[in-house]
């Protein structure tokens, strides 16, 4: 497994992770479980008193890599019961505060990642993509949960459906980024909020953390397993066929169901 696929860095509290997989950094999995490993550390780590999260290149990530499942067939619920699913419960359960810094596009199941972190910036050129309609799945990652949770039912079936991307003006507005900054200065602003948040109660951020998910997201665990078992309905339909072909072959889908 390549060890570089998460870089990381850990200076005066913040332990920084960065997606490291050129060009889209889409995940895979050996990368997922690398993230997973980091926020195994990051928990056990009383030196670790803020996650900055962030990823090299033009864009944040491109979700999860089509082209690992091969042409054979896959379940998906049990791709995201060893992936995902445990992944966002790891960020969700920890009890110190992650901060993520976001340029050009996330999406798919990279949003369910940036949706589960507790604050997020981005540059100008940040856009969040559902994408799962692309290759006519339904949402995973959490993200049929937090996605409404954040900015209402009506815009998350919006971008869902349409499957159009919520730009970075539009996000601010709706509460999905906290921050706009300029992207000459996203890093250093990044490093700035994570610096800020280490010297700060860590231990009340955590607390206030567990209260937040009991208040809005009590049942994130059943949705999570809701999702994956609907994601292998949705995976074995054509709508999920015909737009895995034409993503593969560069076209537009022609649904017909």
């Amino acid at each position: 497994m390549p060890d570089d696929l998460i870089l990381h860095d850990q200076k005066d509290g913040v332990l920084a992770l960065t997606l490291n997989r050129p060009k889209a950094n889409a995940f895979d999995s050996p990368m997922v479980a690398q993230l997973q490993g980091f926020f195994k550390d990051a928990k056990r780590d009383d030196a670790v008193r803020c996650v900055l999260l962030k990823a090299n290149g033009k864009l944040f990530s491109a979700g999860q890599d089509v082209t690992e499942f091969g042409s054979g067939n896959i379940s998906f619920r049990a791709h995201l019961m060893k992936n995902y699913n445990p992944l966002i419960l790891q960020m969700r359960q920890l009890e110190k505060p992650i901060l993520a810094a976001i340029q050009g596009a996330t999406a798919g199941a990279a949003l369910g990642i940036v949706l589960a972190c507790d604050l997020r910036i981005g540059s100008p050129d940040a856009r969040f993509v559902v994408g799962f309609g692309g290759i006519g799945l339904a949402p995973d990652s959490a993200v049929s949960l937090m996605l409404p949770k954040i900015i209402g039912l009506g815009r998350a079936a919006h971008a869902t459906f349409f499957n159009e991307p919520i730009n970075a003006e539009q996000a601010l507005n709706w509460g999905l980024l906290n921050a706009v900054v300029p992207a000459e200065d996203l890093e250093k602003t990044a490093w700035d909020w994570a610096g800020k948040l280490a010297k700060g109660p860590v231990y009340a951020m955590g607390i206030s953390k567990r209260d937040f998910n009991k208040a809005n997201l009590p049942n994130l665990e059943e949705v999570l397993d809701y999702e994956a078992h609907n994601q292998d309905v949705a995976a074995s339909g054509s709508d999920h066929k015909e737009g895995l072909l034409a993503f593969l072959e560069k076209r537009e889908p022609k649904y017909v169901k």
